[in-house]
């Protein structure tokens, strides 16, 4: 991928699938033009791409949409999260600004400078925040207009051992973190991904991340807009932090995919 190529992907699914799965923090690539505004020398950003990528979750969403007997549609960030995080709020809302992690990261998952003191990222967040955020609410619209609803499944890892930047690692980490919304996810929906993902060693709803993402357009405002965030603990399927894909990503692939069928299909 070069610095022309999109910074994100629409993939098509069946017409008649209400369901999106958004994988926002599965890439490595940093356009060297946002490079040079990182302070890392190149081995300590390839260990930070390492602790912050959620590795192969691109792979399993399309293992899972090539499964599922109604290909849901994938909505895939090509770029790393240290470009822009397209999941946080873009300005005084968000709790990880604590840490030098909005939308823009200025420092590292270990608390270290990735970015200099008193860096500006606005710049960073109009040429890569807002289309990513207009292309989502444009793809949400479309499966409303197509289907009626939409159906947001984020898919997410995350590490076995708590890292410094969390601000609330300190409860359960199951093999399957599963985040919720109090408005936009029904008691239906969630109890289908406890049951889906059961068989990985047990889940946990909102520990140690929370949460799901909705466009901010329909956030907090269209029920129709239902949502969920799977996360995966990166041992169960990998070896961290880095390493290669392990067999177990084929069992998570089709658990994913029976999820999705079982979503799409109003379950």
């Amino acid at each position: 991928m070069n610095d022309a190529s999109p910074a994100h992907r629409l993939l098509p699914g069946a017409p008649e699938s209400p369901l999106l799965l958004h994988v926002p923090h599965g890439s490595r690539v940093v356009p060297a033009a946002v490079r040079e505004g990182i302070v890392l020398d190149d081995a300590a950003l390839e260990r930070e791409l390492d602790h912050i990528t959620d590795a192969y979750t691109d792979r399993i969403a399309e293992r899972a949409a090539a499964r599922a007997a109604t290909t849901p549609w994938r909505f895939v960030n090509r770029l790393s999260r240290l470009v822009v995080d397209p999941e946080r709020f873009p300005d005084e809302r968000e709790e990880m600004l604590a840490v030098g992690m909005g939308a823009v990261y200025t420092r590292t998952t270990h608390g270290e400078a990735l970015r200099p003191d008193g860096h500006d990222g606005r710049p960073l967040v109009d040429a890569y925040f807002v289309p990513y955020a207009a292309a989502m609410t444009d793809a949400v619209a479309r499966r409303l207009g197509a289907t009626g609803r939409a159906v947001v499944v984020d898919v997410h890892s995350y590490p076995s051992e708590r890292l410094p930047y969390e601000l609330h690692g300190d409860g359960p980490r199951p093999p399957i973190c599963l985040g919720s919304d109090p408005f936009h996810t029904p008691p239906e929906l969630l109890a289908l991904a406890r049951k889906t993902f059961a068989g990985f060693g047990g889940t946990c709803v909102n520990s140690p991340f929370g949460g799901a993402y909705v466009p901010l357009e329909y956030y907090g405002k269209d029920p129709r807009v239902t949502a969920l965030m799977i996360e995966i603990r990166r041992d169960v399927y990998m070896t961290e932090p880095g390493g290669p894909a392990g067999p177990c990503l084929e069992e998570l692939a089709a658990a994913l995919a029976r999820f999705a069928d079982a979503a799409t299909n109003g379950a």
